[in-house]
C-alpha cells in the first residue's frame, strides 16, 4: 500500500490521478489533499477519499474537515513536513508549484511530476533534492519508458511530440479568442496550459523539462508536431534505431505508470484502448516564425539560468493578460520576448532566488504588458 500526497488534487491531473487511485484501493491510499481554492471540491474529495490532512493554499479560510486542516503556503510547508508519504503527485499549475514540489523532494518521496515549472525554473536544485522523479507529462513519460533499460549514452537525441494546437492550419492568428485558444483538439485540460499549447509554449517547456530529467544537451532535444496526439514521443539511438510510445491522449495512462513504476496497472477502461487499425500518423516540422514561443524557449535555455525563470514567469503574466482579454494572441510571445531584454539577473544559487527572480520577472513583465 502506497500513500499519496497530491498537490493540486481539484485540477485536471488531480482529478485523473484521483480516478486511478479509486481504481486501485488495494495499492494506494490518499494521505493529503492541497488545493488553492476551490473549496467545494476539495470537500468532496476529502469526503469520498478520507485523507489524513488537507490544505486550502489560497485562502484564511476556517473550515470543518475529518483531519489535520492547513491554510496558506507555510501551513502547506508544515503538511509536507508533518505527513508521511510515499508518493507526492506534483500537480499545482505554474510557478506556484515550485517550492511544494521542493519540500515534498526533501521527504525522500517519489515525486510523480506534472508541474513541468518546478524543473524549467529549480531544476538544478530540485534534482540534486529528489530521491527519484517519475515524469506526468505524457511525453516525458514516453522517454522514460523508452529509455527503460537503456544506457543513456547510447541516446542520440529524443523527440518530442506536440499536437500542434488549434490553430496548426490557421494563417491569421491576429485575432484569436480566448474561447478559441481554449479548444484544445485532442487534450482536455486546465487553461493554463491549454493555452501554452495554443502558442506552443508548452512546448517549449518541456524542452527545458527534458533537459533536467534526462540530463541531455539543448541540440540532443527535438520537437515533431504530430496533431493526432498518439505517438507521445520517440528516442533516437546512436545506432539510428528508433523507440516510440503510443496511446489514446489520456492522463490516466501516464498518471498510472508514475504511481506504479516498475510495474504497471491494468486500466481496463475501454476509451483507454488503441484501436491500431484505425490509425493515420501525420508528422511535421514546427513552424518557428508562426509560433515564436517555442524558440523563445529554445532561446532561454540556451542562454542559461536565470533565462528559463523569466521565461515562464513572462507566459505566466502574459496568459493571464489574455485571458482577461488585456493583450492579443499575437502578443504572448512579444510579451514574454521584451521581458527576457528586459531582464538582467545573475544565476539563483538557492531555491529562495529562484522564488525572488520569479516574482521580480513577473514585475518586469506586468510593465510591459501595461504598455502593450
Amino acid at each position: 500500500m502506497k500513500n499519496v500526497l497530491i498537490l493540486g488534487s481539484t485540477g485536471s491531473i488531480g482529478e485523473n490521478t484521483l480516478d486511478v487511485i479509486s481504481r486501485f484501493p488495494e495499492k494506494f491510499r490518499v494521505k493529503a489533499l492541497i488545493a488553492g481554492s476551490n473549496v467545494k471540491k476539495l470537500k468532496e474529495q476529502a469526503e469520498r477519499f478520507k485523507p489524513d490532512a488537507v490544505c486550502l493554499v489560497n485562502s484564511n479560510e476556517t473550515l470543518s474537515f475529518d483531519c489535520r486542516f492547513y491554510t496558506g503556503l507555510e501551513g502547506l510547508k508544515k503538511l509536507i513536513e508533518e505527513t508521511d508519504f510515499d508518493i507526492c503527485v506534483s500537480a499545482i499549475t505554474g510557478s506556484a508549484g515550485i517550492l511544494p514540489t521542493y519540500w515534498a523532494s526533501k521527504k525522500g518521496a517519489r515525486i510523480a511530476l506534472a508541474n513541468k515549472e518546478s524543473l524549467v525554473c529549480a531544476g538544478k536544485f530540485i534534482v540534486e533534492t529528489a530521491k527519484e522523479i517519475i515524469p506526468v507529462d505524457s511525453e516525458h513519460s514516453a522517454i522514460f519508458q523508452c529509455l527503460n533499460g537503456e544506457k543513456r549514452e547510447n541516446i542520440k537525441e529524443i523527440i518530442l511530440t506536440a499536437s500542434g494546437g488549434p490553430f496548426r492550419k490557421r494563417r491569421n492568428l491576429e485575432n484569436v479568442t480566448p474561447e478559441e485558444a481554449l479548444k484544445h483538439p485532442n487534450w482536455n485540460m486546465g487553461k493554463k496550459v491549454t493555452i501554452d499549447s495554443a502558442t506552443l509554449m508548452n512546448k517549449g517547456l518541456e524542452v527545458i523539462e527534458a533537459y533536467w530529467l534526462f540530463n541531455l544537451k539543448l541540440d540532443q532535444i527535438k520537437v515533431v508536431i504530430h496533431p493526432q496526439s498518439i505517438v507521445h514521443s520517440f528516442v533516437r539511438f546512436i545506432d539510428n534505431s528508433v523507440l516510440a510510445q503510443l496511446g489514446v491522449p489520456d492522463m490516466r495512462i501516464p498518471i498510472s505508470y508514475a504511481l506504479s513504476y516498475p510495474e504497471r496497472l491494468p486500466l481496463e477502461t475501454p476509451e483507454l484502448h488503441l484501436n491500431l487499425y484505425s490509425l493515420n500518423l501525420d508528422f511535421e516540422e514546427p513552424d518557428f516564425k508562426r509560433f515564436p514561443a517555442l524558440r523563445l524557449a529554445y532561446d532561454a535555455l540556451h542562454l542559461g539560468y536565470p533565462y528559463p525563470i523569466v521565461l515562464n514567469a513572462a507566459d505566466e503574466i502574459a496568459v493571464e493578460f489574455f485571458l482577461n482579454r488585456k493583450i492579443k494572441f499575437t502578443e504572448i510571445p512579444v510579451l514574454i520576448e521584451k521581458t527576457l531584454e528586459k531582464s538582467n539577473f545573475r544565476e539563483p544559487a538557492s531555491i529562495e532566488e529562484v522564488i525572488e527572480i520569479d516574482r521580480k520577472a513577473k514585475r518586469i513583465a506586468l510593465e510591459i504588458a501595461r504598455c502593450l
